[in-house]
């Protein structure tokens, strides 16, 4: 076995998470279905594998970065798997963003094969990896997520252990409330200042240090009122991961009205053809002719 990474899926998040990699020098096997996904990887300094079985490979850690948990098992268990090349002992990290139930079948399946699972989704975005400062929550045995916070060091500057696999999931589903919900208050109340002819552009300059403040504010205030809609996110991995934790509500009894009703206008838009969109796109749904204001 050798100090080369593995990673699953090259799309816009594993893409960036490998290009990260790639440029603090860890040496870097990938894989992906789509062969265009991998070349600029490739062009950094990547090596191509022709599957997942051979990333797998006398790879040291297997990083997953995929869209669902049908993929994720496939991508393992299934033909040509990561199962079917990687050594006993080991680690598989799966930054993908799924449920915590399926995370505990896979890291249970793994366990039976010899391998070691980590759940460690990820929040901060394209761009957040590119500077190495992604927070990631994760799960599975102390060791394994020592060993994973390690391997990811040049892309996280936050790491934290939630508990046993599945646990960094839930934390995951969490973060996507709260993140859904700001996002949904910022682009309402970016609409609300536009109307009203107060100069959205300084808004968060001056909300700055107060109890309304927050990276969401921050980052995507100017971009809602330029309508900036730069891809850094999707509106429909924010359906699923929305829908995820209306099923995690469901199994532990909790109501969360909010968190439904901003479900439900992701769902409306992405219905409208813009779920491949950024969150910055929010602002078509508060999107018709200004009204004056009431003399």
């Amino acid at each position: 076995m050798t100090d080369t990474i593995a990673l699953i899926g090259a799309g816009a998040m594993g893409g960036a998470i490998g290009a990260r990699l790639v440029a603090t020098g860890t040496p870097l096997v990938v894989f992906d279905l789509d062969p265009a996904k991998i070349a600029p990887l490739v062009t950094a300094g990547a090596t191509a594998a022709a599957s997942a079985a051979d990333a797998a490979r006398n790879a040291r850690a297997v990083i997953l970065s995929l869209n669902a948990a049908h993929i994720v098992r496939a991508a393992v268990f299934g033909a040509n798997g990561v199962a079917t090349g990687a050594a006993p002992g080991t680690l598989i990290i799966d930054m993908s963003s799924i449920d915590p139930e399926s995370t505990k079948a896979l890291a249970a399946d793994a366990a039976a094969k010899g391998l070691h699972w980590v759940d460690s989704p990820l929040s901060g975005g394209i761009p957040k990896a590119a500077t190495g400062e992604l927070t990631l929550m994760q799960g599975g045995a102390p060791e394994a997520v020592a060993a994973a916070q390690e391997i990811l060091a040049h892309v996280a500057s936050n790491q934290t252990r939630m508990g046993e696999a599945g646990a960094g999931q839930t934390t995951k589903l969490i973060n996507q409330v709260l993140c859904g919900l700001g996002f949904m208050a910022v682009a309402e109340a970016t609409a609300l200042a536009e109307a009203a002819g107060v100069d959205v552009a300084m808004i968060p300059k001056a909300l700055k240090g107060g109890r309304a403040d927050s990276a969401i504010l921050q980052e995507y205030m100017p971009r809602f009122a330029s309508r900036d809609y730069r891809r850094t996110g999707r509106i429909d991995n924010m359906v699923k991961d929305l829908n995820g934790a209306a099923d995690l509500a469901r199994l532990t009894h909790t109501s969360m009205p909010l968190t439904a009703l901003c479900a439900e206008i992701h769902r409306m838009l992405t219905a409208a053809g813009l779920g491949g969109e950024d969150q910055a796109a929010l602002m078509e749904f508060f999107k018709g002719p200004n009204k004056e204001l009431p003399q």
